[in-house]
């Protein structure tokens, strides 16, 4: 059973290494099918020199694109809902108060609305 597991553990160790490498963007392609190469023809060895070689930036470019996901999803919703938040509302009211549309005691109760 232990072997089963660390058998598992090592396949998702190297797609992890060869996921790693197709999403680099600092990789030329060049780079790329050398690290596919060495991976494959020599899967032990080729790991351990990508994880000595840049383990370390493996962790930053998996960050950075979980915050760009989290950025768009945010940009998603808030185009989907609608509204850029209070300081938006506040200047289509004041809009809305400069073009005559509504008057001074509306505009302040419509502020009072959006800020309470």
């Amino acid at each position: 059973m232990l072997w089963y597991f660390v058998w598992f553990l090592w396949i998702f160790l190297v797609i992890t290494v060869l996921i790693d490498v197709f999403r680099s963007r600092d990789l030329s392609g060049w780079a790329k099918a050398g690290w596919m190469v060495l991976t494959i023809v020599l899967p032990f060895v080729g790991v351990l020199v990508y994880l000595i070689a840049r383990g370390d930036r493996m962790f930053v470019r998996k960050a950075g694109e979980l915050q760009t996901r989290e950025e768009q999803f945010r940009a998603y919703v808030r185009d989907a809902a609608g509204g850029g938040g209070t300081a938006e509302e506040l200047t289509k009211l004041a809009e809305l108060r400069q073009h005559g549309v509504i008057s001074e005691a509306e505009f302040e109760r419509g502020k009072a609305k959006i800020l309470g």
